[in-house]
């Protein structure tokens, strides 16, 4: 008895979420937090929102970076809260789905014949009578059919419908956003985001983790293999697209995966993907006349708003001079300790410094990578495919037609709940075929009588 109770008691209580103005309540929260999560900044440092939402008497604004701090506002779409709203959601549509939009689906299956209009609680959008004839029954059966009603016949009462997928689809509907959260959810918990810095021609495994799920899981037998970094270049000089050729390499050696990169062209591996995201000169090779050879370390600048990189080479105790890297197709300008440009010279070019020959044989280079896990994309996808597809199919009319005899007289009832013109259309087809047929029968009566009587 105690179990008997307690499944009332549950059963009532998740009834209580079938409720329209609950789940609009917590659509208008949902999109509270979407606004949040798009003013607000995510996943910085807490450096970041102290200096940007400063707590300060003068400043009246209410959010604060030790409210984002205390809330979690600064990765909203991982709090526990939003969770728990979107678990609230779901839990609203099922509850929708299973005590409202299935019962309703169950009633519109049934058979409602009917033998007066007093017994039909609804609004009529048509409603016709006709004479009683000896085959009316059959003749409006066919005329129902081939209209692509489903017909059902009990004595002198008939039943149709037509557009059952209208009163399906907002089922699917529920179960396409169910869908879409879930895998969102999926998502959010086991994905994570990584950013790496990787040289040329090194390999690479997952490690710079900026921020994952709580049930996020990184491979560790794979590893990521930079074998070119290239750059093209515009007429003008300003950088059109870079690339990298990058291949996955398993632990034992075997590549799994190459594809050459680009901005907005990744490679996906499974529920990995690797973006193209920037790029960095790291050093300089430059070889000497006495056959030694030097690595100088860059230093990334900005001069005049563009982007570059130094380097200061020791001549001697009183003399140095500085190599500045624009890019790599642009020539390498040179100056010496005073500031002045003494020259300017191309990759394996030589130059001379008192009578000693420089030539920079190779520029080391890095390529930025953003490494992506996503488990719920696909989900996601096939929710939304799901929800564009049953959105359509709900726009498609439910209409029923009723055809019962009364005294000597057939009365015609017809309702939808949409397209009132397509329905009239119908209703005017199932008319015409109608009354051929019955003008048809009645003159062929008249032919066999006459033929009889002859």
């Amino acid at each position: 008895m105690v179990t008997f109770d307690f499944k009332n008691i549950l059963w009532n209580f998740v009834k209580r979420f079938a409720n329209l103005n609950l789940s609009i309540f917590i659509l208008f929260l949902i999109s509270i937090c979407c606004i949040l999560g798009s003013l607000i900044e995510q996943d910085q440092s807490m450096l970041y929102y102290q200096a940007n939402y400063p707590v300060s008497d003068v400043n009246f604004s209410i959010i604060n970076w030790k409210l984002i701090d205390r809330f979690g506002l600064d990765h909203v779409f991982q709090t526990w809260w939003f969770f728990l709203i979107l678990v609230t959601f779901i839990l609203t549509l099922l509850s929708c789905t299973f005590f409202t939009q299935l019962p309703s689906l169950r009633n519109a299956r049934r058979w409602k014949f009917i033998h007066n209009i007093d017994s039909l609680n609804r609004s009529l959008s048509f409603k016709d009578s006709y004479s009683s004839e000896n085959n009316s029954l059959i003749v409006m059966i066919y005329s129902l059919i081939s209209s692509d009603f489903f017909v059902f016949s009990q004595d002198y009462s008939i039943y149709s419908y037509k557009g059952l997928y209208g009163r399906v689809s907002p089922i699917f509907v529920h179960f396409s956003i169910v869908t879409i959260l879930f895998g969102s959810m999926l998502s959010f918990l086991s994905g994570f985001v990584a950013q790496e810095v990787v040289p040329n021609g090194e390999i690479f495994h997952i490690r710079n983790i900026v921020h994952s799920g709580l049930l996020s899981s990184f491979p560790s037998n794979i590893f990521g293999f930079v074998e070119n970094f290239s750059i093209d270049y515009n007429i003008d000089g300003s950088i059109k697209q870079f690339f990298s050729k990058l291949s996955l390499v398993s632990s034992q050696g075997q590549t799994i995966s190459s594809h050459i990169i680009a901005v907005n062209k990744p490679l996906n591996y499974r529920h990995l993907t690797f973006y193209q995201t920037d790029w960095q000169i790291n050093s300089l090779k430059i070889s000497l006349s006495d056959s030694n050879t030097l690595q100088k370390k860059l230093v990334k600048a900005i001069i005049n708003n563009k982007d570059c990189w130094l380097c200061k080479i020791a001549i001697s105790n009183h003399q140095k001079i500085l190599l500045v890297v624009f890019d790599l197709n642009s020539p390498i300008f040179l100056f010496n300790s005073e500031g002045l440009l003494i020259g300017t010279f191309l990759t394996n070019q030589p130059f001379y410094i008192n009578d000693v020959s420089f030539v920079i044989s190779e520029i080391f280079t890095s390529t930025g990578l953003q490494i992506k896990m996503d488990s719920g994309i696909f989900i996601v996808y096939l929710g939304f495919f799901f929800l564009m597809l049953s959105t359509v199919l709900s726009y498609l009319s439910y209409s029923q037609i009723w055809f019962y005899r009364v005294s000597d007289l057939f009365q015609f009832l017809g309702s939808t709940n949409r397209a009132v013109f397509f329905f009239e259309e119908n209703i005017f087809y199932i008319n015409f075929v109608y009354n051929s047929f019955i003008s048809y029968s009645n003159k062929c009566n008249v032919s066999l009588g006459y033929s009889i009587l002859k």
